[in-house]
C-alpha cells in the first residue's frame, strides 16, 4: 500500500485493548509483539502464539486481511541450540495490498526477507506484498475457499513452510562453511624463534589470512594458500592448529584456540580445504546476494561454485567483480535469478565453463562473443540429421516422437528413446551396441544390417507379435527383454544362442518354448504370465548355467527332471513356480537342484511335502508355501540351517513347525491356518524379527509364550474383542484385511490405516502411504490423518473440498518431516450417502503420488486413483517443465521422484504439489471389494488379476496376504503393501427397526438352509483385531444354548415385562439415527445339531419344534430375521399381517421369527447399553469379558437386559435337549440334506403348514410368540 487513503489505516486496526496502545506502529499496521516459545522439534508455534478474539474478528470482515508473522535472525550453533533463547516475534496485521516497505517502517527495520521451507532466504523489494505472497502460496498448493486461505495463512504451523524475517537469518554452520573469523594468538614459523601475538585469523576460499588487529583492512597481511598444504595439531599446546602451505618453501602459522568448539570448527574446514587437489571453492546454497570481501585474496581459484544463490550485480562482491579472479576457468552460476545476463563475466579471459541456466534470460548480449572466441567454439547447422555421421549416442526419452528412421547414423552405438509413442523404429546396424526402446507402441523395428556388435536389446511394453529376424542373428547379444508385447512363439535360434545369457519374456502369449538341442550359456529366464503348460524336458539338462527361473502365472502341472545321469549338474539359486497348477509329484523333481536358496511354490495344489525331500534342499534361504493345501509343515526343515523366510500363511496347517531351532530364521508368516498351540524351545534364536499368527482362530497364547515373544520386533496375533460403552459396534457391511512386507530391503516404508467404525460409527476410513525411502512420513500420516479427516468432514460437506483439505492440512502438519522427505498418500472414505436417496453409502477416494485404489464392481475392475508421475501423466510432465524443473535422464524431477504430488517434500515446491486427485461414487450391491495398493504391488500386478485372484477368498487377510505374495513372485523386492476391503452393501442388509419387510441373506453368505461346503470361519482383522466376517458353523453349544432359551416356561411372562419398557429404536448403517449409527451383522439363516435329539423333539416335549427339518439325526433350523418396531409390535396389526403373509418361497425354506433385538453371538462386540443397563453387567452372572460359562460347557455372552427372552444365564438348565448339547460338532453330525431331496423337504414342509388348523377368533387377538436367537 504506497500511499494510504484517508481512514483507511483506521480500517485495517481492530479494536484494541488499552493494554496493546502501546504496541501501535505508524503506516496503517498493527503489530502484536510478543515473546513466543517455540516448539523445539518442528521449529513453529505452539497454540499459545495464536492472536485473540478481537483480531480474530477483524480478519473476518474482509478476506483480504490476514497477518504475518515475523520472526527474528536466528543465530544459533549446534553446540548452543539447546540453551538460546528464542527470538522475538511480532505479529502484523495487514492487508494484501501492504508492501513490505510499509511493514519495514512500522517495524524499523530496513528489509525484510522469505524463506521457503526452511532452505534459501531472500531479500524481499520494497514493493513485494507479504501477504499476498503467503495468499498466492496457499493457492498454489491447492486451496481454493478465499475464507480457508485466511484462516491458514493465520496458522503458525505454516511457517515450515513459508516464513518471514525481519533481520537475514544465517545459521552458524552455514557461516563456517563461507567464512571462518576471529581474533587468537599466533605464532609465524615452525620454530619458538617467534613469539606468540594477538591477530585477527580469517579462513575463507582457499586462504589463511592473518592480519594486524588494529589495522586489519589496512596493514600488512599475511596470505597462506591452503591448497595441497596440511593441518596438524600441536601438541605442547592445547588447542592449537599448525597450518602450513604446499612447496618448497612452505610457511606455517601455528593458531591457539580458546575452546575446543573452535578448536574442532577450524580444523574441520580447514581440513577440506587442504585436501584439495584444484582450487575450488563451493558456496551453492548459502542464499548469497555477494561473495565475501576475503574470497578475493583467494587467486589461485580455478572453480567457483554459487548455484542456487540470489547474486546481485552491482555490490562490493557482486557477480560484477568476479572478474578479479585472474584464473578463473569454471563459474556455476545457475538458479540465481539473475534476468539480466552479467555481461562484465565475458572480460573474464581465463573462463572455459559457464553454467547460466534457470535465470530467466530472455537475451543474450553481443560480447558473448568474446567467450566463444576465447574458447575457438565451433557450431555446425545442416538441413538433417545426414551431415551427422559421427554421432555415437542419442537419447530422445520422454518425447512424443511417433517414427523414427535414424539408418542415416552409421556410427551410431547407443540409443535411448524409451517413453515416447513409436510405432516404427529404423536404425543402422553397423556400429549399434544397445538399443532401449521400452514402453513405446512398437509394431515394427527395422535394423539394417545386422548388428554384429550389438549387446543388449530392450523391447519392453510393445505391441511386438514376433521377435525380429536381426536379433535372432546378432551374435554378441547378451541380453533380450521383450516382456509386455504380444509374442506367441519363441524361435528356437534365440532359445539355442550361443550368447545369450538373460531372456525376459514375461506378459506375452507364449503356449510352447522350444526344444533345447545343445547346451546353452543362458543364466536368467523370465516366463512369467504365459499360457505354458509344461516346460521343455531337456531345460535343465541344457541350460547348465541357468541361475534363475521364473516360470509364475502359468498352467504348468509338472516339472523337468533336472538330471539325466546320477549326479546334478543343476547350478539354480532361484526358482520362482507361483501360481501354476502343480502338484506333490513336482516335489521330487526339486531335489535334482541342490543349490536352491529362494523356492517359491505359492497357490499351487500341494497337499504334502515329503520329509524326505526337503531335508535334501539344505541350501534353501527363503521358503514360501503360501496358498495350498498343506497340513504340516517337515519337521526336517531343521536341516535347513541356512533358511531366515518362511511364508506359509493361507493352508490348513495345525502344527507349529519346528522352525525355532533354527540359527538364522528372521521372517516366519504363518497366519490364516489351523494352528491350536506353539510349542517353543528354551531360548528363542536372536534373528528372528517378524512372526505373524493372525488369523489362526482356534490358537491361545499363554502369558509364559507371549514373554518368550516379547524380543521380537513385530510379533502380529489377533486381538480379543473388548466390550465397548460407546455407539460403535462391528460393521456389518464391509471388513478389512491389511498385508505389508518389506521385501529385500531392511526397512518397511509403508504404512496403513484402517477403521471399520469411523465417525462415531456411521463410516469407515481407509488409506496407504509409501514413504519410498524414508518410513518417518508414512508413520506420521498413519498416525494424524484420520483425525484430519474427521475434523475437515464437521466443517463440510462436499467431498471435494473436505477430502482436498484433508490433504492439504495433513501436508502442512508434516512440519520440518516433510521440508526434505516426501511420501504418497491414499485415502478411501466410506459414508451414508446424503445425496443419492437410491444408494446407501458412497465411496470417495482421494490419492498423491502412486498409491491407488480399485474398485471390484461386478467382477471387473474399477480404478479409482490416478497415477501422478512423469511417465503415466503427461498432463503432470509438462506442468513441472513449464515451471522450470529439472527432470534428469532418469525421468525425476531434480533427479529425486517421478511423482509430480507428493505430501511433503516441500522444498521442491512449485514442481511437487498436495493437492490430491479426488473420486467419488456410490456404492452398490454390484461391489464387492476395495484393493488398496502401493507402487511397487502395481507394478507387478494389474488390475484385472488383482480382482481375479482375491474374488473368491473369503477371508480379506488372506486375499490382502496372496496379493503380497503374488507381487514378490513375480519378481518385486521392494516395501509392498496391500489392503482388501469386503463389501456388503445393499438393502438386504438392513437390520434396524425402522421396517418390517423379511430380509433375505446378505451378499456373500448363503441363502440356502443347507452349507455344504462352509467356509473357513473368517479370521479378525490384523489391524483392528475385530472379527470381519460371520462364520456358518458356529458353536453348536452357542447356537442350542439360545434356541434352548426359546422353549422355556418363562417366556411370554419375560417377553410381556420387556415390552412394557421403554427403549430406544435401533438403526442400522444403512439408516442411522443423525447423532450416532450402530453396526451389526445379521446373518439370514444357521445350522445347528444336536446329538440328543434326532428328531428335532425336546425330551420334555410331544410335538415336534415347528420350523424344524429332520432327516436323521441332522437338525437344520432356519431363520429369516425381519426388521420391526419394538414398541409397537403388539399393538400393530399391520407388522402382524406382513409377517404371517410372507412370500411361499421363504416360508419354504423355515419358520420367520420376529426379531425386536439383535444378540451379537458371533460378532464379538458387545452391543451399547445405557447406564442401568451397565448396571446389570456388573452383576456376578455377566461379569464375564467374553460371557459366562454354563455347565453345559456353553458360552454365552452379555446380554442386554431389555431382552424379551430370559438370559441363558438366567433360564433353566436342562439335562436334555438343547441344553445338553455338547460344545463341539461331533463327526457324525457333519452331514446336510442332499440336493436330490431337497424339493421333498421343502414340499413336506409346505404341506404342514398348510394343513395346521386355522387359529380362533381368540387366537388371533392373542400376541404372538416372540423369541431372541442368536442369529
Amino acid at each position: 500500500m504506497g500511499e494510504v487513503e484517508p481512514g483507511l489505516a483506521g480500517s485495517l486496526e481492530p479494536p484494541e485493548p488499552p493494554e496493546a496502545s502501546a504496541c501501535r506502529r505508524p503506516g496503517g499496521i498493527r503489530v502484536l509483539k510478543r515473546n513466543m516459545k517455540r516448539n523445539g522439534s518442528r521449529n513453529c508455534l505452539n497454540r499459545r502464539s495464536r492472536f485473540g478474539s478481537r483480531e480474530r474478528d477483524w480478519l473476518r470482515e474482509d478476506v483480504k486481511r490476514g497477518c504475518v508473522y515475523l520472526y527474528g535472525a536466528d543465530m544459533t550453533t549446534a553446540a548452543t541450540t539447546a540453551t538460546s533463547s528464542s527470538s522475538d516475534l511480532h505479529l502484523v496485521l495487514c492487508t494484501v495490498e501492504t508492501p513490505a516497505s510499509e511493514i519495514c517502517a512500522g517495524e524499523g527495520r530496513e528489509s525484510l526477507y522469505l524463506q521457503l521451507h526452511g532452505d534459501l532466504v531472500r531479500r524481499l523489494e520494497p514493493t513485494e506484498r507479504p501477504l499476498q505472497i503467503v495468499y498466492d502460496y496457499l493457492s498454489r498448493l491447492g486451496f481454493e475457499d478465499p475464507v480457508r486461505i485466511q484462516e491458514e495463512a493465520t496458522n503458525p504451523d505454516l511457517s515450515c513452510m513459508i516464513r518471514f524475517y525481519g533481520e537475514k537469518p544465517c545459521q552458524m554452520d552455514h557461516l563456517d562453511r563461507i567464512l571462518l573469523s576471529g581474533i587468537y594468538n599466533v605464532r609465524k614459523g615452525k620454530t619458538q624463534l617467534h613469539k606468540w601475538a594477538e591477530r585477527l585469523v580469517v579462513l575463507c576460499g582457499t586462504c589463511l589470512i592473518v592480519s594486524s588487529v588494529k589495522d586489519c583492512q589496512t596493514g600488512k597481511m599475511h596470505i597462506l594458500p591452503l591448497v595441497g598444504g596440511k593441518i596438524e595439531e600441536v601438541k605442547r599446546r592445547q588447542h592449537s592448529l599448525a597450518f602450513s602451505s604446499a612447496g618448497a618453501q612452505a610457511q606455517t602459522y601455528h593458531v591457539s584456540f580458546e575452546t575446543l568448539a573452535e578448536y574442532q570448527r577450524w580444523q574441520r574446514q580447514a581440513s577440506k580445504v587442504v585436501s584439495q587437489r584444484i582450487s575450488t571453492v563451493d558456496l551453492s546454497c548459502y542464499s548469497l546476494e555477494e561473495v565475501p570481501e576475503h574470497l578475493f585474496y583467494s587467486q589461485d581459484i580455478t572453480y567457483l561454485n554459487l548455484r542456487h544463490n540470489f547474486m546481485q550485480l552491482e555490490r562490493p562482491g557482486g557477480l560484477d567483480t568476479l572478474y578479479k579472479f585472474s584464473q578463473l576457468k569454471g563459474l556455476n552460476l545457475s538458479h540465481n535469478k539473475l534476468g539480466l545476463f552479467p555481461v562484465l563475466l565475458c572480460e573474464i579471459s581465463t573462463l572455459t565453463e559457464l553454467n547460466l541456466s534457470c535465470n530467466g534470460f530472455h537475451d543474450l548480449p553481443n560480447q558473448i562473443g568474446n567467450l566463444l572466441k576465447m574458447n575457438h567454439l565451433k557450431t555446425m547447422v545442416t538441413e538433417n540429421l545426414e551431415g551427422n555421421k559421427h554421432i555415437t549416442h542419442m537419447d530422445l526419452r520422454d518425447n512424443q516422437l511417433t517414427d523414427l528412421d535414424l539408418s542415416s547414423l552409421c556410427n551410431l552405438e547407443q540409443l535411448h528413446c524409451e517413453r515416447n509413442y513409436l510405432r516404427e523404429l529404423t536404425l543402422s546396424g553397423f556400429s549399434l551396441r544397445t538399443l532401449y526402446a521400452n514402453w513405446n507402441r512398437l509394431t515394427a523395428v527395422n535394423v539394417y544390417p545386422v548388428p554384429s556388435l550389438l549387446t543388449s536389446l530392450e523391447l519392453s511394453r510393445n505391441l511386438l507379435e514376433c521377435v525380429p529376424d536381426w536379433a535372432c542373428e546378432a551374435r554378441k547379444l547378451e541380453i533380450l527383454d521383450m516382456s509386455y508385447n504380444l509374442l506367441t512363439e519363441i524361435p528356437l535360434r534365440i532359445l539355442s544362442s550361443l550368447s545369450l545369457r538373460k531372456l525376459m519374456l514375461g506378459h506375452n502369449h507364449v503356449h510352447a518354448l522350444p526344444v533345447l538341442v545343445e547346451h546353452i550359456p543362458l543364466e536368467v529366464l523370465d516366463i512369467q504370465h504365459n499360457a505354458l503348460s509344461r516346460l521343455p524336458d531337456t531345460l535343465f539338462s541344457k541350460a547348465l548355467n541357468l541361475r534363475y527361473l521364473n516360470a509364475s502365472a502359468n498352467s504348468l502341472e509338472c516339472l523337468p527332471s533336472a538330471c539325466t545321469g546320477e549326479e546334478s549338474l543343476s547350478v539354480l539359486q532361484l526358482l520362482y513356480l507361483t501360481n501354476n497348477l502343480l502338484t506333490d509329484q513336482c516335489i521330487p523333481v526339486l531335489v535334482g537342484h541342490p543349490h536352491l536358496r529362494i523356492l517359491h511354490l505359492a497357490n499351487n495344489q500341494l497337499q504334502t511335502f515329503p520329509a524326505s525331500k526337503l531335508n535334501k534342499l539344505e541350501q534353501l534361504e527363503e521358503l514360501n508355501l503360501s496358498g495350498n493345501k498343506l497340513k504340516t509343515i517337515p519337521t526336517t526343515i531343521a536341516n535347513c540351517k541356512r533358511l531366515h523366510t518362511l511364508v506359509a500363511h493361507s493352508n490348513n496347517i495345525s502344527i507349529f513347525p519346528e522352525i525355532l531351532q533354527l540359527p538364522q530364521i528372521q521372517f516366519v508368516d504363518l497366519s490364516c491356518n489351523d494352528l491350536t498351540e506353539i510349542l517353543i524351545p528354551e531360548a528363542l534364536p536372536a534373528t528372528l524379527q517378524d512372526l505373524d499368527l493372525t488369523g489362526n482362530t482356534n490358537l491361545v497364547l499363554e502369558h509364559k509364550t507371549l514373554d518368550m515373544f516379547s524380543h521380537i520386533t513385530t510379533l502380529k496375533i489377533d486381538q480379543k474383542p473388548l466390550p465397548t460403552t460407546d455407539s460403535t459396534v462391528a460393521s456389518t457391511f464391509w471388513s478389512h484385511g491389511l498385508a505389508e512386507t518389506a521385501g529385500q530391503r531392511n526397512k518397511l516404508c509403508v504404512s496403513a490405516v484402517a477403521m471399520d467404525n469411523f465417525a462415531e460409527g456411521v463410516g469407515a476410513v481407509y488409506g496407504m502411504f509409501d514413504g519410498d525411502r524414508n518410513e518417518e512420513l508414512p508413520r506420521l500420516l498413519q498416525c494424524t490423518m484420520a483425525d484430519v479427516l474427521l475434523e475437515e468432514v464437521q466443517h463440510s460437506t462436499n467431498d471435494m473440498i473436505f477430502m482436498a483439505n484433508t490433504f492439504l492440512v495433513s501436508h502442512r502438519k508434516l512440519g520440518m518431516a516433510g521440508q526434505k522427505l516426501g511420501s504418497s498418500a491414499l485415502l478411501c472414505y466410506i459414508r451414508p450417502d446424503t445425496a443419492d436417496p437410491t444408494s446407501s453409502f458412497s465411496l470417495t477416494v482421494a490419492n498423491v503420488g502412486t498409491c491407488q485404489a480399485v474398485l471390484c464392481r461386478g467382477g471387473k475392475p474399477v480404478p479409482l486413483s490416478k497415477v501422478f508421475s512423469l511417465e503415466q501423466d503427461p498432463e503432470e510432465a509438462q506442468r513441472v517443465k513449464d515451471q522450470k524443473a529439472i527432470v534428469t535422464e532418469d525421468n525425476k524431477v531434480n533427479g529425486v521422484t517421478c511423482c509430480t504430488r507428493m505430501l511433503g517434500c516441500t522444498y521442491l515446491y512449485p514442481w511437487i504439489l498436495p493437492k490430491p486427485h479426488i473420486f467419488s461414487t456410490p456404492l452398490t450391491i454390484q461391489d464387492e471389494l476395495l484393493i488398496l495398493g502401493n507402487k511397487a504391488l502395481w507394478e507387478h500386478l494389474s488390475y484385472t488379476e488383482a480382482v481375479s485372484v482375491v474374488r473368491h477368498v473369503q477371508d480379506p487377510l488372506a486375499a490382502a496376504k496372496k496379493l503380497c505374495t503374488l507381487a514378490q513372485s513375480y519378481g518385486c523386492q521392494d516395501n509392498v503393501g496391500a489392503m482388501v476391503v469386503y463389501l456388503n452393501i445393499g438393502e438386504e442388509g438392513c437390520t434396524c427397526e425402522m421396517n418390517g419387510l423379511t430380509l433375505p441373506g446378505p451378499v456373500g453368505f448363503a441363502s440356502t438352509a443347507t452349507i455344504k461346503d462352509a467356509p473357513k470361519p473368517t479370521t479378525p482383522s490384523s489391524s483392528s483385531g475385530i472379527a470381519s466376517e460371520f462364520s456358518s458353523e458356529v458353536s453348536t453349544s452357542e447356537v442350542s444354548s439360545e434356541v434352548g432359551s426359546t422353549a422355556s416356561d418363562e417366556h411370554n411372562t419375560m417377553g410381556l415385562e420387556a415390552g412394557s419398557l421403554p427403549r430406544p429404536e435401533r438403526r442400522c448403517s444403512l439408516h442411522p439415527v443423525p447423532t450416532a449409527g450402530i453396526f451389526q451383522r445379521q446373518p439370514s439363516c444357521a445350522t445347528f445339531s444336536s446329538n440328543q435329539s434326532d428328531n428335532g423333539l425336546d425330551s420334555d416335549d410331544d410335538q415336534p419344534v415347528e420350523g424344524v427339518i429332520t432327516n436323521g439325526s441332522k437338525v437344520e433350523v432356519e431363520v429369516d430375521i425381519h426388521c420391526c418396531r419394538g414398541r409397537d409390535l403388539e399393538n400393530s396389526p399391520t407388522l402382524l399381517e406382513k409377517s404371517s403373509t410372507a412370500c411361499p418361497e421363504e416360508h419354504a425354506r423355515g419358520l420367520v421369527f420376529g426379531i425386536r433385538r439383535q444378540n451379537s453371538v458371533n460378532s464379538g462386540i458387545l452391543l451399547p447399553v445405557n447406564r442401568d443397563k451397565m448396571e446389570l453387567q456388573k452383576s456376578p452372572s455377566t461379569s464375564c469379558l467374553y460371557g459366562k460359562k454354563l455347565s453345559n460347557g456353553s458360552i454365552v455372552p452379555l446380554e442386554d437386559s431389555l431382552n424379551l427372552i430370559e438370559v441363558a444365564t438366567e433360564a433353566p438348565k436342562r439335562k436334555t435337549g438343547y441344553f445338553a448339547a455338547p460344545t463341539q460338532l461331533e463327526p457324525e453330525d457333519q452331514f446336510v440334506v442332499p440336493r436330490d431331496l431337497e424339493e421333498e423337504v421343502k414340499e413336506q414342509m409346505k404341506q404342514h403348514q398348510e394343513s395346521r388348523p386355522e387359529p380362533s377368533e381368540e387366537e388371533r387377538t392373542e400376541p404372538p410368540e416372540e423369541f431372541d436367537t442368536a442369529l
